[in-house]
């Protein structure tokens, strides 16, 4: 099986990546990323192939919805077969960070299992490249005895060991991207700058964390003109790239950014939540990424949370009342 990639791989080495009218598959297209990745990868005049499992968008000129479950290996390998795509983004997958064992099962089915279809399909046609997104929360190169802080980032940490696998014994062209603390238009309302958002716009106190906890936040537009760089750089199958600022931010500073920008007078309520076990600290290494990439972030926070907030404000049927309230 893996001289038959070896072959397919080494006959296409003076090929560009991706040309026009290329196709691109990306699992998870209804999710906050994968929304944000199918419209920037339209204006890039690729044919993109959308997938989700319960949820299908409106289709276009270049684009394709599939109602796929990936964690049933025949499906997998039919839709691979039917979409013969160029290049594959991997962002499908449960992301639930709590630790609650009742998460473990369905986080691992929905990481880990369709990681695994998704590269064993991949492989079998001959994709130019699987783009596997990684988590801040998976314990660090060498930290090999760190225990994962959940479900979420054993199951990240497993699905990148396999795909340092594939790479390494199928020659499967696989590099990771690992997102740090994104957020930006369209993310869940549960994380915690749409939370603190929407709860100020409806004049309610925000109930959080004590806030202390300190993280690496990039905006969306970064991490996705990171992703498109991923998909286009040739030679950088097998690293693992890191998409952050390199600085930490605590969330009680964000929040406390969104009350100001907002001009709201109305206090969050830190400390009315307990904080989760373990949380990692730590920043991005965008040094190497620039080298590998030519990548770096552009938003600075003030800017994104401006973006972001002028998004909620335009979307939410509230936010016309809610601005003259809170003003």
């Amino acid at each position: 099986m893996s001289g038959r990639f070896l072959v397919e791989k080494d006959s296409r080495l003076n090929r560009p990546l991706l040309g026009r009218g290329d196709r691109v598959l990306v699992t998870g297209a209804s999710g906050f990323l994968g929304s944000h990745l199918c419209r920037r990868l339209i204006e890039c005049e690729v044919e993109v192939h959308a997938v989700s499992r319960t949820l299908e968008g409106a289709p276009s000129e270049n684009l394709r919805w599939w109602r796929v479950d990936l964690e049933d290996c025949a499906a997998t390998k039919n839709l691979f077969e039917n979409v013969r795509p160029h290049v594959v983004f991997h962002l499908s997958g449960q992301a639930i960070g709590d630790p609650d064992i009742c998460h473990v099962l369905p986080t691992f089915r929905s990481q880990l299992l369709t990681t695994v279809h998704v590269l064993t399909s991949s492989s079998e046609i001959g994709c130019r490249r699987i783009i596997l997104t990684g988590s801040l929360t998976e314990p660090q190169a060498g930290q090999v005895d760190s225990p994962p802080s959940s479900p979420y980032a054993a199951s990240k940490w497993a699905s990148n060991a396999f795909g340092r696998m594939f790479h390494c014994i199928y020659q499967t062209p696989v590099v990771i991207v690992r997102p740090f603390m994104v957020y930006g238009p369209n993310q869940n309302p549960t994380k915690v700058i749409p939370y603190a958002i929407q709860s100020l716009m409806r004049g309610d106190q925000p109930k959080l964390t004590s806030g202390k906890w300190r993280a690496d936040w990039i905006y969306v537009d970064d991490v996705i003109d990171g992703f498109i760089a991923a998909m286009s750089i040739p030679g950088v199958e097998g690293s693992t790239i890191d998409m952050g600022t390199g600085q930490l931010v605590s969330v009680e500073a964000m929040i406390r950014q969104i009350v100001e920008i907002m001009g709201v007078s109305i206090e969050p309520q830190f400390g009315a939540l307990s904080s989760r076990f373990c949380e990692e600290v730590r920043t991005a290494d965008i040094e190497h990424t620039r080298r590998v990439l030519g990548w770096q972030p552009k938003i600075s926070i003030y800017e994104g949370i401006q973006r972001t907030i002028e998004w909620h404000r335009s979307s939410s049927p509230i936010s016309a009342v809610m601005d003259v309230d809170c003003d």
